[in-house]
């Protein structure tokens, strides 16, 4: 009986230790899960602030899948549609200015500089030029057709 109440005193002590010693460990911070992207941009910052959309992707030299991000970007290029690539080495400030903190990100701008389409991470083209093409003239993607970039309802 003296054994049987001993093994009961020392598993509790051991659970209140182990308790204690759990209680004491910093909780883990907690997981960002998502990226910056902005909302608004300064046409006056990117190249031809007079066209009616811009296309932007912010980039890094060491980043291996920003080189094809920006064949696809630049294919996109007409009167319309400004292109523009802003490498964080080269452009720090914008990257800085807009809170830009994974690459690739593309960004669709109407002639106000309002966001209106954004890829975090590189686009199919197919992805990227459905959104500008429906951007700029609804209804031009078939229903069904539905492209992955974010694109907020303009109503």
């Amino acid at each position: 009986m003296e054994r049987a109440l001993l093994a009961v005193v020392i598993v509790a002590v051991v659970v209140a230790v182990a308790a204690a010693v759990r209680a004491r460990q910093a909780a883990p911070a907690p997981t960002r899960t998502g990226h910056s992207v902005p909302d608004q941009l300064d046409r006056a910052d990117f190249a031809r602030p007079d066209a009616p959309w811009l296309v932007v992707e912010f980039s890094s030299a060491s980043c291996l899948a920003c080189q094809g991000t920006w064949e696809k970007v630049a294919a996109l290029e007409s009167g319309a549609v400004a292109v523009q690539d802003v490498a964080y080495q080269a452009d720090r400030d914008l990257h800085d200015r807009y809170e830009v903190d994974a690459v690739p990100l593309v960004l669709v701008a109407d002639a106000a500089g309002v966001v209106r389409a954004s890829f975090v991470g590189p686009p199919s083209a197919a992805d990227l030029w459905a959104s500008l093409a429906e951007l700029r003239e609804p209804g031009t993607v078939p229903p069904g057709c539905d492209h992955h970039g974010s694109v907020p309802d303009p109503t």
